[in-house]
């Protein structure tokens, strides 16, 4: 069997830069166990996997580990592929998801995604947060993932967390560390060694629980933000009160095929 490949550069202008998800259109599912030797093989955060329904598409995303729920980077990159690859007509289309629909426009270079939001509450912070974190934060929150609020994005800049300390906490998917940007109006890291992605590039998710954060806290909407990984990238958000918009520019890597 030959299935197209797309390998796509997310929340960037530039190869080389964002979140690279591989995007696979399928004609019918494959089995969960050849999706998931696909994304392991690929070895991105992200592969995900489009399967036409009448006129838009159903979706579904493998890190090298495991399938999850929701997507952002994966879902931008697969929304580039609709549009500039497999039906440049189109400037909208949904994607069907174990997260209900998602709808993607196209807005002249930028993508623009709307998501569910994912509001966190407070907690006390969790003793083995802090031992992985090795620093504590001003405060944390939860909802999906943990979310650590720090003071400043030097402080973001400067985590290195302890990877196998994290895996070890087992009530949340992931970790999302944010502060106030210099430039920017927040910064965030995402660390999900669980699984299988010790730190992202980029993450559209997590945006889903920063940007009711950061709206409120601040008191603006629309935001921009700046995800501080090695690769970085940058997102246009906007709170939507239930969902967020979250937006963002892409760039095609490599087009191929894989073979199985």
């Amino acid at each position: 069997m030959r299935i197209p490949l797309y390998q796509i550069d997310a929340f960037t202008s530039r190869v080389f830069g964002g979140n690279p998800a591989a995007v696979c259109p399928l004609d019918a599912w494959l089995p969960d166990a050849t999706m998931q030797s696909i994304g392991r093989e690929n070895n991105l955060s992200e592969t995900a996997f489009i399967v036409p329904r009448g006129d838009d598409y159903e979706i579904r995303w493998f890190t090298p580990a495991c399938e999850v729920d929701l997507c952002g980077h994966a879902t931008l990159a697969s929304g580039y592929a609709v549009f500039h690859i497999l039906d440049p007509s189109r400037t909208a289309v949904s994607f069907s998801s174990k997260s209900g629909p998602l709808n993607v426009k196209r807005q002249d270079d930028t993508i623009v995604m709307d998501f569910p939001a994912r509001p966190a509450s407070q907690i006390d912070p969790p003793r083995g947060l802090l031992d992985a974190l090795n620093v504590k934060p001003a405060a944390v929150f939860k909802a999906v993932d943990y979310m650590a609020v720090f003071e400043r994005e030097s402080d973001v800049r400067a985590l290195r967390p302890d990877m196998a300390k994290l895996a070890e906490l087992n009530s949340v998917r992931a970790f999302i560390c944010t502060a106030p940007g210099d430039e920017v109006d927040f910064v965030s890291r995402f660390f999900a060694p669980k699984q299988g992605v010790p730190e992202d590039p980029v993450t559209g998710s997590a945006h889903c629980t920063l940007i009711p954060y950061w709206s409120k806290r601040l008191g603006r909407n629309p935001l921009r933000a700046l995800q501080l990984s090695a690769r970085g990238g940058e997102i246009f958000c906007e709170d939507l009160g239930d969902r967020v918009g979250i937006a963002g520019k892409a760039a095609l890597y490599l087009e191929g095929a894989i073979h199985v």
